[in-house]
């Protein structure tokens, strides 16, 4: 009776190990969805406001020319800005800014790449004519990642 109890536990124990060695491959060949970090958009104002927009910071603040040209054009289209998400994570953290306006009202932006890309391609699609809710639609796609800043800062060292 011993040695049936033994020999049908070992072929649970080997039947098991099998299931678990095709878990373990199937799982390796068909990960799991990772969840896209940009399907959540972040906070931001549907409408153009309806009162006074808050101050951002003055460029002057700033020693480097790339984040005196972003301050200044962000003062210029506030109404713009004040519509558009941030996806750097700045509405979510402590700080719980409301649209991408609120990264250049403080000084969060000038430390954040992805305020900065999102707030030149908002400038750049705003002049070319474009809505706040079309570059809005432009902002969740992505499309503010193609932003070279590298290219804007040198353009503002030579004015």
């Amino acid at each position: 009776m011993v040695r049936k109890l033994a020999v049908l536990s070992g072929i649970a124990c080997v039947a098991l190990s099998g299931l678990a060695l095709v878990h373990a491959q199937n799982t390796m060949q068909h990960p799991a969805p990772v969840p896209d970090a940009f399907s959540r958009v972040p906070a931001y104002h549907k409408e153009a406001p309806t009162g006074r927009l808050p101050a951002t910071l003055d460029p002057k603040l700033f020693p480097d020319h790339l984040n005196q040209e972003i301050y200044a054009l962000a003062a210029k289209e506030k109404k713009i800005l004040y519509q558009q998400p941030c996806y750097c994570g700045c509405d979510r953290e402590a700080v719980h800014h409301k649209s991408l306006l609120d990264c250049y009202v403080d000084q969060h932006a000038s430390i954040c790449a992805t305020c900065k890309m999102e707030a030149v391609f908002a400038y750049q699609e705003y002049r070319k004519g474009k809505s706040a809710a079309e570059i809005r639609q432009e902002i969740i796609a992505g499309k503010w990642r193609s932003v070279d800043l590298s290219s804007y800062a040198d353009s503002a060292k030579a004015r």
